[in-house]
């Protein structure tokens, strides 16, 4: 979960441009999807939900049927399902799959798709190829190094588990929790590496990530912080103060970014982080080209600056108000409260809202215990929740953040009290 500040918004100026059908107009008559994730999935679906009647086309570079992610890190990794694949019947949507096809270039002039498998024209491109892990430098043919991101990389990872080897894990962050989590359910020696003080350093802040460094010794894993890996040797970690961790597998998990490099030249615009700037309709700056899920940011008037959001639901959300656009209904300003979870170390933790401009910060329950809930408020709203067993305050909360309703600090203290009944 990351942010910018805002720019000017692509497609504002172009409402005639885009060729999107308002009332009494033709539709598109071709929607390519590039990208067979969940965002893909979803934008595919909701097209067809939505009324739309031309030709559907997902892409996806990998060959397996679309499937779903979460899993990777869970049941899939442990041996306990085969496989996450979508519960979608794309021939009776109308949806033509062309999977194992890479996505090379676009040109947006020619509103033509360049791909592995030759030309691809649409009307309408929708651009949904998600995010790639970032890789650490040095180990890209280093035998026993992992990712994990694709069913490949989870296929990969499962008999390191079944044979209980050494893991390093270098990253502390989501990813790497729950990897850590999965591998010590399975009897693996665990060690995570983590060049900062402290868990989830890029994203929680200190105060709040230190309860959960107990965690990982709870678990029986080993927490190395301040540790920053100088290289990879096969059956070894090395660390920059030399010490040697033996290792039978490595798993990176150092953070994501979007899976965008191949826009290079197109002429739609990227920001920082190499995502594609959508406007609040997830349009880009190009004629008939949207963008959603993780590899797109966009603004938010909730929070005042431009979101870019790695997680599953926004990949879920987001392709509703691409769909409706498309066909021309108009949809409302895309601004939705990012929501995620993770599962680690026996704790289902949730977050909705975004934090960062929060004034106020208040505790529900002590973090040394199983249950507790961290609130942000800015201006006396919530507008940010952290909840660790306590699924009934992320639920109240997410609602009371969309509501934007104003809340007493003292009674939102009390976590017997339910969240809801906080309001001031």
């Amino acid at each position: 979960m990351s942010e910018q500040t805002p720019e000017p918004e692509p497609g504002q100026a172009q409402e005639q441009e885009h060729g999107r059908t308002r009332q009494g107009a033709p539709q598109p008559r071709r929607v390519v999807v590039v990208g067979a994730g969940m965002a893909g999935v979803q934008t595919a679906v909701a097209l067809r939900e939505q009324g739309f009647t031309g030709t559907v086309t997902l892409i996806g570079a990998e060959p397996h049927q679309p499937y779903d992610r979460p899993p990777l890190s869970k049941a899939v990794l442990l041996g306990k399902a085969e496989g996450s694949a979508f519960d979608v019947d794309f021939e009776a949507l109308g949806v033509e799959l062309r999977l194992g096809c890479a996505a090379l270039a676009v040109r947006t002039g020619a509103h033509v798709l360049d791909t592995s498998e030759g030309p691809v024209p649409y009307d309408v491109l929708v651009l949904a190829t998600g995010a790639e892990p970032v890789r650490l430098p040095g180990t890209e043919d280093v035998p026993g190094v992992h990712l994990l991101r694709t069913l490949d990389d989870a296929e990969r990872l499962r008999p390191v588990l079944a044979g209980q080897q050494d893991v390093v894990v270098v990253g502390a962050g989501w990813i790497g929790a729950e990897f850590a989590t999965a591998a010590r359910e399975a009897g693996c020696a665990v060690t995570v590496v983590e060049a900062a003080g402290r868990p989830l350093a890029g994203v929680l802040p200190a105060e709040v990530a230190a309860p959960m460094t107990a965690w990982y010794a709870d678990s029986g894993a080993v927490l190395r912080t301040h540790a920053r890996v100088a290289a990879v040797e096969p059956g070894a970690v090395v660390l920059d103060d030399g010490e040697r961790l033996p290792a039978g597998a490595v798993v990176v998990g150092i953070g994501a970014r979007p899976a965008t490099g191949w826009l290079a030249g197109s002429g739609i615009a990227l920001g920082e982080w190499g995502e594609v700037l959508a406007d609040d309709r997830l349009r880009t700056g190009a004629p008939d080209v949207y963008a959603v899920g993780d590899c797109a940011s966009f603004p938010s008037r909730r929070y005042g600056e431009r979101l870019l959001v790695h997680h599953w639901d926004n990949a879920l959300q987001g392709p509703r108000t691409v769909a409706a656009d498309v066909i021309g209904l108009t949809p409302a300003a895309y601004d939705p409260v990012p929501y995620f979870w993770s599962e680690q170390f026996g704790r289902f933790v949730q977050y909705a809202g975004h934090h960062t401009a929060a004034d106020a910060m208040v505790w529900r329950g002590e973090p040394s215990g199983p249950a507790w809930t961290v609130c942000w408020l800015r201006q006396g709203r919530l507008v940010a929740l952290l909840a660790v067993g306590r699924p009934r305050d992320l639920a109240q909360g997410r609602r009371l953040i969309e509501g934007g309703a104003p809340m007493d600090p003292g009674l939102l203290a009390d976590p017997a009290r339910p969240l809801k009944t906080a309001v001031a």
